[in-house]
């Protein structure tokens, strides 16, 4: 157990001084005007989103941009009457598409996508933005001031996630936390960088850019389609992503089923549907998260000294984003036991795998390898 503990705490000292500084929870985009005004086509995927789309789709069309725009929604296959909210607001600004069937080896929301830039024209930008985001009107202007700014090919950011039933108050800053964790921002927005990471909520890019890899077709398949395609992107240009002041997510996750399903979506995805992979992140989970508290309680010397300090380290790189999420500093000791749910929800996605369940979302089922 003293070993442990040892290789605990040097984990954590990499963790917080080497490794991007993830705990930081920034950079946030500021608020300013672009000092140009190109063409913006707003590209909105949508499959069963009655009780949100009106919300959403009013803020984006409350937009103060002096550019033209233009927003998109792709109604995909909804059953709820997505399509006809959508078109009840009858602005002429927005158009509703009827989504066409979905080719073999395309992503459901892949696919309406790139339905909604076929019909985009030949806008200079385009923004990728959820059925659930709500955008103040100044959202569009600062998107465009950072890219132009920063001379970036894509703007991306992990909007604010809805935190308010008990589940999403003790699950939901976690994930933003592991998110971080997994692709720190810093390293994402330095050019040297190979990490490259997208936040699905709100994408900005470049219509050049998307073209000169592919477009949407070059991630078709893709079920972690917003780091996907921020890959591709930073292959030919320079991108940037950070944390939302000026959208935000109305989508609840009401119980700790809602937010198991989210995880179990993609987490073995994430992981390339490799059993030694799944193998090694539950060992690698355990020694970082499980083994500093087990071990500051049970242990004895040296170890528990060593398991005490690697807990309080974890718990305050937690601080800054249970501070972003309003949430009280004393569920920063905890956070190991969300660890664990999230590592527990990664081996279930493992199990659905391996069993033909497959990836269950939107009512549709995904393969390996298959669309």
């Amino acid at each position: 157990m003293t070993l442990l503990a040892v290789m605990s705490l040097a984990i954590w000292v990499y963790l917080l001084l080497g490794h991007g500084r993830f705990w930081q929870s920034g950079p946030d985009l500021p608020h300013r005007h672009p000092a140009t005004a190109p063409s913006v086509a707003v590209v909105v995927p949508a499959r069963d989103e009655a009780p949100v789309i009106r919300e959403s789709l009013h803020s984006l069309l409350a937009q103060d941009y002096a550019g033209p725009f233009h927003v998109i929604l792709v109604d995909d296959g909804s059953s709820d009457g997505t399509g006809d909210i959508a078109r009840a607001l009858g602005d002429p600004r927005l158009t509703v598409l009827t989504g066409a069937a979905r080719p073999a080896r395309w992503s459901g929301k892949l696919w309406a996508v790139h339905q909604g830039i076929e019909a985009a024209g030949a806008a200079d930008l385009l923004l990728l933005t959820d059925a659930d985001i709500v955008h103040d009107p100044s959202h569009l202007a600062s998107l465009l001031a950072q890219a132009e700014s920063g001379g970036l090919d894509m703007v991306s950011e992990m909007v604010r996630l809805a935190c308010d039933s008990w589940a999403e108050r003790a699950l939901v800053p976690a994930f933003v936390f592991f998110f971080q964790l997994l692709y720190p921002f810093t390293w994402v927005n330095k050019p040297s960088c190979r990490t490259a990471a997208a936040a699905g909520g709100t994408i900005l890019v470049r219509r050049q850019a998307l073209e000169r890899v592919g477009g949407i077709a070059g991630v078709r398949g893709a079920l972690i389609d917003d780091v996907a395609l921020a890959k591709a992107i930073k292959r030919v240009g320079p991108i940037w992503l950070g944390h939302a002041t000026q959208a935000r997510s109305v989508r609840p996750y009401p119980g700790m089923g809602d937010i198991w399903r989210m995880i179990t979506r993609t987490a073995y995805v994430q992981l390339r549907y490799s059993p030694l992979l799944l193998v090694a992140t539950v060992l690698g989970m355990l020694v970082t998260w499980i083994v500093p508290p087990v071990v500051a309680m049970a242990g004895h010397g040296l170890g528990r000294l060593c398991g005490g300090l690697a807990w309080a380290m974890l718990a305050l790189s937690y601080l800054p984003t249970l501070t972003r999420y309003q949430r009280s500093w004393l569920w920063a000791p905890f956070l190991p036991l969300v660890a664990a749910f999230y590592t527990a929800a990664t081996v279930a996605a493992a199990i659905n795998h391996h069993t033909g369940r497959g990836v269950a979302w939107k009512s549709r089922t995904y393969q390996a390898n298959r669309a």
